[in-house]
């Protein structure tokens, strides 16, 4: 079952956001196994990072590897909202 998963960081800068993906990618782990859909965007709260992921298993397996980065550019991602996916329709 796929789950979708929203990160509201309280203080993450458009800068934190691509030095960690910079980083996931030159680590060998952006785009991870898993990962269906990846969108970062801006709210009038700020940084907002929703992923859709095939399985929990690979969304926690990554979560692994992503922690540590976040830690290292100071980013916070505050408490997720873990979500199960019902239907996904794409054109």
């Amino acid at each position: 079952m796929s789950v979708l998963i929203r990160f509201s960081p309280p203080s993450a800068t458009t800068e934190q956001y691509d030095e960690t993906i910079k980083r996931l990618e030159e680590e060998g782990n952006f785009s991870p196994d898993g990962l269906e859909y990846h969108i970062a965007y801006l709210s009038d709260s700020g940084l907002r990072v929703s992923e859709v992921w095939s399985t929990k298993d690979q969304l926690d397996a990554f979560g692994e590897r992503l922690m540590p980065v976040l830690t290292d550019v100071g980013i916070d991602p505050g408490e997720p909202e873990l979500l199960e996916v019902h239907n996904v329709v794409q054109p």
